[in-house]
């Protein structure tokens, strides 16, 4: 499989159609695989919660576009702003397990690579920090 341009836009254009402003591509081999891996095109505008996995770390990488990364103490204060852009000084990071954070999309067509361990599981509202920005 290629991540080429066309496969990238048509993406992309899923994204700005969903009503959430964005739209995940799996790239697990099969569903029996347990790990998560994915591509996420976001666009300026779509809504993340600030929330936190427990159990894991997460790994962003950006292919194309620019994000911002935050992460948060326990009563919803900026700690850290890690501004990424594809093919920059900073294209991606991890996040580590436990750590309050949340993305944002700063470029149309922005795309990431995410990967976690262990299988999906819905965020539970414990995980979901609920602060005004």
């Amino acid at each position: 499989m290629r991540f080429d341009k066309p496969f990238l836009d048509d993406l992309t254009e899923q994204a700005k159609k969903s009503p959430r402003q964005r739209m995940n591509y799996d790239l697990r081999d099969s569903v029996e695989d347990a790990s998560q891996k994915m591509l996420n095109a976001l666009e300026p505008g779509t809504i993340l919660p600030i929330h936190r996995h427990r159990g894991f770390s997460e790994v962003v990488v950006l292919l194309r576009g620019k994000a911002v990364q935050y992460i948060y103490d326990e009563k919803g204060n900026v700690m850290d702003e890690i501004r990424m852009a594809a093919g920059s000084d900073c294209p991606g990071m991890v996040v580590e397990k436990g750590a309050w954070h949340r993305l944002e999309s700063l470029e149309s067509g922005t795309i990431i690579v995410e990967s976690k361990n262990g299988a999906y599981v819905p965020i539970s509202n414990d995980d979901i920090l609920n602060v005004d920005k």
